[in-house]
């Protein structure tokens, strides 16, 4: 892996879970409609975001290449249904003061991701890494003492997710193409259930006042930026490394939900906190010493 690769990857990374980690700020506002109808304008926008970018960048020809492959296809129809999935669960838990699970389920993603690496790719960890993981691992045991019980809002979000990364990172498609397929892939069901919301008097595109409008137009966007740039990482680092940078999103929805939110905190919390940051720190020092070595 070369240095400027190396760099570029982790670059697109900050950028993806940065954007990520102030999403509940932005999707609070929409918390007065359902959050389905919230996923189907969000892929509906996307879907229109990027099909724009394509055109202006003369891309469409790499779409077309994309359609002779049925495996990729299956491949993108599949990443659509997880990616999907992750978003209806994280706008139901921000919709229903849920944001510290959310950021629990997150948190637990980087250990999907490093599970998925070692089984499913045969990635290898050094032993800076594997320290970093072991702290991790602490870190998510002590959560689930202090909740009680591990929630399915975080199971399902680390699972979508982290599963989602390895389904992205073995296709070689763009991750503009990728993504403007992943969100046709998931036109029909919220057409279907457009339709269905139409029967019982509901519309789901339209009948919003003009504030609202604006919102979930713009939520296209927000929903394209950083899917493109995490695609972008996923497609320079190893998947070790795109789930260990992945604490950036969970560490900014967690103090949101304190600090701006009020959601209740556990103090055990703050000691999954010290061994999370400190597990980062290790991390990090593991990547730059890579860094290093390849320059």
């Amino acid at each position: 892996m070369s240095a400027d690769r190396q760099v570029a990857g982790i670059g697109f990374g900050l950028l993806a879970y940065g954007m990520w980690g102030f999403f509940p700020l932005f999707f609070r506002q929409l918390s007065h409609v359902s959050p389905m109808d919230v996923l189907s304008n969000r892929a509906a926008w996307a879907f229109l975001f990027v099909g724009a970018l394509l055109t202006l960048r003369r891309q469409w020809g790499k779409v077309a290449t994309v359609f002779r492959t049925w495996r990729h296809l299956a491949m993108l129809a599949i990443a659509a249904l997880l990616i999907g999935t992750n978003w209806l669960v994280f706008l139901w838990a921000v919709a229903n003061q849920r944001v510290v699970a959310s950021s629990l389920g997150y948190f637990l993603t980087p250990l999907v991701s490093v599970l998925l690496a070692l089984l499913v790719l045969k990635e290898r960890l050094n032993r800076l890494e594997w320290i970093s993981v072991a702290l991790a691992l602490i870190a998510m045991a002590n959560e689930i003492v202090a909740l009680g019980s591990l929630p399915w809002v975080s199971l399902v979000l680390a699972g979508t997710f982290g599963t989602y990364g390895l389904v992205r990172k073995k296709l070689p498609v763009d991750s503009i193409s990728g993504l403007w397929l992943e969100t046709l892939a998931m036109l029909p069901v919220c057409a279907l259930y457009a339709l269905w919301q139409a029967d019982n008097g509901h519309a789901v595109f339209t009948g919003h006042d003009l504030t609202t409008a604006l919102l979930l137009a713009c939520a296209g966007a927000l929903t394209a930026l950083p899917l493109m740039a995490f695609a972008a990482a996923t497609q320079r680092l190893d998947l070790a490394s795109v789930g260990m940078l992945m604490y950036i999103n969970p560490t900014l929805q967690f103090f949101t939900a304190i600090w701006i939110f009020g959601e209740p905190m556990q103090s055990e919390r703050l000691v999954s906190f010290a061994l999370i940051w400190l597990g980062l720190l290790v991390f990090s020092w593991s990547a730059w010493k890579k860094y290093r070595q390849a320059a």
